[in-house]
């Protein structure tokens, strides 16, 4: 155990005081699914005025153009919130970059939309463990920063994306530019209940496959018809069958179809893939360019792919190793426990990762559900977590990753 200094216990202290509850109170009332656009404008401004108070700049940045595919095979563009980006002494000798997301799973029509308390240490509500508890301790620990020593030493990057949970795809090439050069960084994803973090990352490849064949009345001419629906079950179930130790495949849907007495001529599939290393996501893209070759040459068809892997594999490397071993001393110092296990889910951390920037990816609170009308956080562990980050940030402004 190593004794804290005066600065670091001054820093502790100030980033439990902090108001994360109310902030998160506050916050998860309002609605803010990836596709709410109207609600994660409002966010956004809820958040610039709360991040307005560390210095440096502060901005909301346009998300990127990203094409999407509709039920009936059209490529179109889909629109995205804006993102909270602040730079703070982009001169600094150490850099830092600091990642949350705005947006929640949780669309305005879903029946989830209240807090409750479900003991007198346990809130209920959408986002509030994923992940606006999460942003308001992130708060906290760079509110704590900021008046210690350490501020001087450290400059760091905030970015709060609004599409996380679609993917990132509007805030990837943000992402990719904010990491370039951080010495580290953290991620403000739920831990488990128990305080467990995520080390290891699978990736996610997600595809939609547009088939095109030709319709024809079922029962006059069926001969001279291409079914693409029959197409697309057969590429499901081949791709199903690839699934092996180091890769998953989940064709999730398949759209299209029409009348009984019509041959139909479009389908879209719907894949993911989750490719735990480099070399798996690799063969699991020849796999995918196979298969679809195999199947528009035996049924006849055209079949256009879309997609692909925007979460690339995060291995736990070396320097990884540093960093989870200095938020682990963090920890014990302050009676926290801190351990990690490889998960198959997957977030920004993934991105971050394959920068070449060692991350922590889930500092945030401590709960659970996630996803679902059950989600919860658990209280204490805001200020918790939030002491966790502070002293964490400051041993690296000071001490580098040792």
């Amino acid at each position: 155990m190593t004794l804290l200094s005066h600065a670091e216990q001054d820093a502790i202290e100030t980033a439990r005081a902090a108001p994360m509850l109310a902030q998160v109170e506050r916050w998860a009332a309002i609605n803010s699914g990836s596709r709410n656009l109207a609600g994660l404008a409002a966010m956004a401004e809820l958040l610039a005025d709360s991040f307005s108070a560390l210095p440096g700049d502060l901005r909301l940045a346009q998300p990127d153009p990203v094409e999407s595919v509709t039920p009936d095979g059209i490529v179109s563009m889909i629109d995205h919130g804006r993102h909270l980006h602040l730079s703070v002494r982009p001169d600094a000798p150490v850099q830092m970059l600091f990642t949350g997301h705005m947006d929640t799973v949780f669309p305005i029509d879903h029946p989830f939309q209240q807090l409750a308390w479900l003991d007198e240490g346990t809130l209920n509500g959408p986002g509030v463990a994923d992940m606006k508890g999460g942003i308001a301790l992130m708060l906290a620990a760079l509110h704590a920063v900021e008046a210690s020593p350490a501020a001087s030493i450290i400059g760091y990057d905030v970015l709060i994306n609004s599409d996380e949970e679609v993917g990132s795809g509007s805030s990837a090439a943000l992402i990719a530019r904010l990491a370039k050069g951080k010495l580290a960084a953290l991620t403000y994803e739920p831990a488990l209940p128990d305080g467990t973090l995520a080390g290891a990352r699978a990736g996610s490849g997600n595809f939609s496959l547009i088939v095109t064949g030709r319709s024809a009345h079922a029962g006059r001419n069926p001969e001279d018809g291409r079914n693409a629906l029959v197409a697309a079950a057969d590429l499901a179930l081949r791709l199903k069958k690839a699934v092996t130790p180091g890769l998953a495949v989940n064709p999730a849907r398949i759209d299209g179809g029409g009348p009984n007495n019509v041959v139909p001529d479009h389908a879209v599939l719907r894949v993911n893939f989750r490719p735990a290393t480099s070399a798996d996501k690799a063969r699991a893209q020849a796999l995918l360019n196979r298969l679809v070759t195999d199947v528009a040459a035996e049924h006849d068809v055209h079949i256009h792919l879309h997609g692909g892997f925007g979460r690339p594999p995060k291995p736990i490397d070396p320097a990884a190793e540093r960093l989870f071993g200095l938020v682990k001393q963090a920890g014990a110092d302050l009676g926290i426990p801190v351990a990690w296990k490889s998960t198959g889910g997957v977030c920004d951390g993934n991105n971050i990762a394959a920068c070449g920037v060692p991350v922590v990816d889930t500092m945030g609170v401590r709960g659970g559900a996630i996803h679902s009308s059950d989600e919860f956080l658990i209280v204490e562990s805001l200020a918790e977590r939030a002491a966790l980050s502070a002293l964490t940030i400051m041993r690296i402004a000071e001490r580098g990753l040792i």
